[in-house]
């Protein structure tokens, strides 16, 4: 019965995630409602009155937080001293877009409907280095360009793309461009100065104070009904302006000497051109992105293969155990003597110790309550992402999607670490339900502020601000904790957890164990499998976390999710099996831990990916990577072991009911 479900329940995953990719060409992005522009008239008529409907001519330009592949630290726009407005007012974030530490921002930069400017001035930055805090300004500029700092910037919630070359004749777009390069004082041409054959001088900063953009826009079917943004690209460049209040955007590029000194001018400009382009529709606008991203040009046959492989194993699993097993129950129940009985051996031996509470039964129950909490969190939120509303057009709201959620799921994680603690004989619920409240969540809250107090001493933009803090501690203690004290009292009224069979009161002592039915080797080998499974898509998740890339592939990470689930259960069963019929009944925290081990797994390959994969440099990007994947550490502990366990309890709890015990 078991196999089955799970097999139904694999084959409405694939038709699921089949029809979502087959969608996946025209990216639909529900909630998100499209905007026509139209181009402001001449005369006395309004702006747009040409149009049938009420749409704009202005485009505004929106600036978000620059981040680095080379720190983890993000700062915000203003922090290096921009072009800015201060009569703009910020735009309302959620909470997920908070927690992300995006900061995004109206910019001076404004556009008309399909009116061309050419070397429009913004601003004119004015340095003296031999003042304290202007040499502090450029410094600071000078960092973020030595650490190739990427601006990110929004046209109609849709990123500004800088789109060149790379190897194989192939185009690479992306969301974003750095502030400037450096040339180091031995020549050697970093970054993007490798664009410009005229950044040759040693020892200097390049800054990008232009930029050309070009917007796509494609009209509206409907007459008169305006047009839509589909595209928006931008070539940085870098002039030095004979004339900074005047510019023509020709001469030498804007250079920074390394160890110069004295006054400084930066002016910025920009010009801007609007090309139609009909091809392209406002649903899949977003689709020239994504298709040249480098996780999107990967091998699809290795991930489609890697998931068979899987399935094919998980399947291999499932047929050995339920033969090997469906041959002793057959052998069981066709003993009719006493002297057959006297000859049992295997796991009906220990049928009066197998439902034993286990030791540490109180941090178990705890554990088993937290881990239902963030499976139900994850199993809801991949469903919506798949579905499109969390997509990355939708800023932020996988994260807010997943607190939430968390917060909500307060009562199934009091109930369930109530039913098992009372049925491991448990009698201190006050304690029980504390811990369920405020264990995992409060050290999992304790490296997180630890982590912000890094980022607040930075000044980088990723740091909470208190009211946000102060919000965060409000949803746990006002509602997830409370939610949970009403789910523990459910659980602890409810009668405790019938078994089978019996368990003895002295206890049956274990004979001694071969190497591989040991707990130590049973438990590492029982997480190979299980992340074999999602190695694949973990590269590409902490690539979106680490390297600033988007991540899209909901249905794929949606389906190598229910394989996590039956590979985790058929493996933990598998071993569980192993070990009850080398007479050893100490399943509960085994179960626990052998697939919670995939964890341990998955924190070897985030230090690999840290020495083989990333540039960061400093000790504070090194702690808060540390620190951030210790996170997610602990939280794939729990979700895998809670897995591990519930798959054995019914594994257990099947067998000993269907066999007759004397």
């Amino acid at each position: 019965m078991y196999i089955k479900m799970c097999l139904r329940f694999v084959a409405v995953s694939l038709f699921i995630c089949g029809a979502l990719l087959r969608e996946a060409g025209s990216f639909y992005l529900p909630g998100l409602a499209p905007v026509s522009f139209c181009e402001a008239t001449p005369g006395d008529r309004e702006p747009g009155a040409e149009c049938q409907v009420t749409t704009p001519d202005k485009i505004e330009l929106f600036v978000n937080r620059l981040d680095s592949v080379e720190s983890v630290l993000p700062y915000e726009y203003t922090a290096f001293d921009f072009c800015t407005d201060d009569k703009l007012k910020r735009p309302s974030e959620n909470l997920g877009q908070v927690l992300f530490g995006e900061r995004i921002e109206q910019s001076p930069y404004k556009f008309s409907f399909k009116k061309k400017e050419e070397c429009k001035h913004v601003c004119t930055k004015n340095y003296d280095t031999n003042k304290a805090e202007d040499k502090t300004s450029v410094d600071f500029l000078k960092k973020g360009m030595l650490l190739n700092y990427q601006h990110h910037w929004i046209v109609d919630n849709m990123p500004v793309t800088w789109c060149y070359d790379v190897e194989d004749n192939q185009k690479f777009c992306n969301p974003g461009f750095p502030i400037g390069c450096y040339v180091t004082d031995t020549g050697r041409a970093k970054d993007a100065c490798v664009v410009n054959s005229d950044f040759n001088d040693k020892d200097t900063f390049y800054i990008f104070n232009h930029v050309d953009i070009t917007i796509f826009y494609h009209n509206v079917e409907n007459e008169n009904s305006g047009s839509r943004l589909v595209a928006a690209k931008m070539e940085p460049k870098s002039y030095k302006q004979s004339n900074p209040e005047t510019p023509d955007c020709t001469g030498p590029p804007m250079s920074l000497s390394n160890k110069g000194t004295g006054p400084i001018t930066i002016p910025y400009t920009y010009s801007v051109h609007f090309k139609e382009e009909p091809t392209i529709r406002w649903a899949s606008r977003w689709d020239y992105i994504l298709e040249s991203m480098p996780h999107t040009n990967i091998q699809w046959f290795s991930i489609m293969n890697s998931l068979v492989i899987v399935l094919f194993l998980s399947g291999m699993v499932a047929m050995i155990m339920l033969r090997t097993l469906h041959k002793d129950i057959a052998r069981y129940n066709q003993m009719d003597s006493v002297e057959d009985a006297q000859e049992e051996f295997g796991w009906k031996l220990v049928h009066g110790d197998v439902f034993r509470p286990p030791r540490k039964g109180m941090l178990l129950s705890v554990f088993l309550g937290s881990g239902t909490q963030i499976f139900i969190m994850t199993f809801v939120t991949l469903f919506f992402a798949c579905l499109g509303f969390l997509s990355p057009a939708n800023r932020g709201a996988l994260m807010t999607c997943a607190v939430v959620l968390w917060v909500l799921l307060g009562t199934p994680a009091g109930y369930v670490a109530a039913r098992f603690y009372k049925s491991f004989g448990g009698e201190k619920w006050k304690t029980n339900v504390l811990l369920t409240a405020f264990l995992c969540p409060g050290v999992v809250f304790a490296d997180f502020f630890l982590m912000n107090l890094i980022l607040w001493g930075e000044g980088s933009s990723a740091a909470m601000p208190f009211g946000t803090l102060v919000a965060i501690l409000a949803l746990w203690f006002c509602i997830s904790v409370p939610l949970t004290f009403i789910g523990a009292y459910f659980g602890f009224k409810k009668p405790g957890i019938e078994h089978p069979v019996r368990t003895n009161q002295i206890p049956r002592q274990i004979p001694d164990q071969s190497f591989y039915t040991k707990p130590l080797p049973g438990i590492v080998m029982g997480g190979i499998l299980p992340f074999g499974c999602i190695f694949i898509q973990l590269f590409f998740i902490l690539n979106s976390i680490w390297s600033h890339q988007m991540y899209y592939m909901f249905g794929f990470l949606f389906l190598v999710f229910i394989i996590l689930v039956i590979t985790c259960s058929e493996a933990t069963i598998l071993l569980c099996y192993f070990h009850l019929c080398a007479e050893d009944y100490h399943w509960q925290w085994r179960s626990f831990l052998t697939s919670g081990f995939t964890a341990a797994y998955f924190l070897v390959y985030a230090v690999h990916y840290f020495f083989s994969k990333l540039q960061i440099t400093g000790l504070a990007s090194t702690i808060l990577y540390f620190g951030y994947t210790m996170i997610m550490a602990l939280i794939f502990f729990l979700f895998t072991g809670t897995i591990g366990f519930f798959a054995c309890f019914w594994f257990v709890t099947k067998i000993y009911s269907v066999v007759k015990v004397d």
